[in-house]
């Protein structure tokens, strides 16, 4: 199996054990990291492991393969069309590309806490909780003192590293925030020799064009899906 293909489960039974929570064939993200989840297999062993681990009302996020098929006991939440994009051909990533003034970015962490979960909610680039940043590195930039740009690392795997929660605020939009603070995390993912990759909802064309600039290119097209149990 490729690292990158149900790329949860393998994160979650590989490099980021640490932060797994179990139930036979179903594995999730400790509550206050991030709601993603996963199981071997979307059968139905897989959805009662799940359900265990979710518990009564529980909301788990999940990839998938096709598109989220209604099941008894869950309630579909919200989703949409996921593709998942790597870097692999050795592009520079700020070739072609006009960064922001890196001497702007600084690194984020526990400190920043609050600050990173208030422009998640304003942007919602994905799941984002209160311990998030302990996956990996961040990085933002600031203005007039507020946090109005940042990115950093989420799902690893052997070989990989994901950038995730690319987000800047609406009024800091068009400004090259969001390329120069995923070349720096790739910079630093390219240090470890690992290869970056990331996910993104299908119709943000946007951002698609954006990471194509810097270097990503399709592998795989999914689904992403929030559930919430309801039995």
């Amino acid at each position: 199996m490729h690292p990158l293909e149900n790329v949860i489960w393998q994160a979650l039974t590989t490099r980021q054990t640490h932060f797994a929570e179990s139930c036979a064939t179903a594995r999730r993200f400790q509550r206050d990291v991030t709601s993603l989840c996963a199981f071997q297999q979307p059968d139905d062993e897989g959805y009662e492991s799940l359900a265990r681990l979710a518990g009564p009302d529980g909301t788990v996020a999940i990839f998938l393969d096709s598109a989220y098929e209604p099941r008894p006991g869950w309630q579909y939440i919200a989703g949409a069309p996921l593709v998942q994009m790597v870097c692999e051909n050795g592009v520079h990533p700020s070739k072609g590309y006009a960064a922001a003034d890196p001497s702007r970015i600084a690194e984020l962490g526990g400190k920043e806490s609050s600050e990173m979960l208030e422009l998640t909610a304003l942007t919602k680039p994905g799941p984002f909780g209160s311990r998030t940043h302990e996956l990996g590195y961040y990085v933002g930039i600031r203005d007039s003192g507020k946090l109005v740009a940042m990115a950093g690392e989420r799902l690893k795997v052997p070989g990989y590293t994901e950038v995730s929660a690319v987000c800047t605020h609406p009024n800091h939009l068009g400004k090259g925030y969001a390329g120069a603070l995923m070349s720096e995390v790739m910079r630093c993912i390219r240090e470890r020799g690992e290869r970056p990759f990331l996910h993104v909802r299908a119709d943000n064309s946007r951002a698609i064009v954006l990471y194509e600039r810097l270097g990503f290119t399709t592998r795989w097209e999914g689904h992403y899906a929030v559930l919430r149990r309801t039995s």
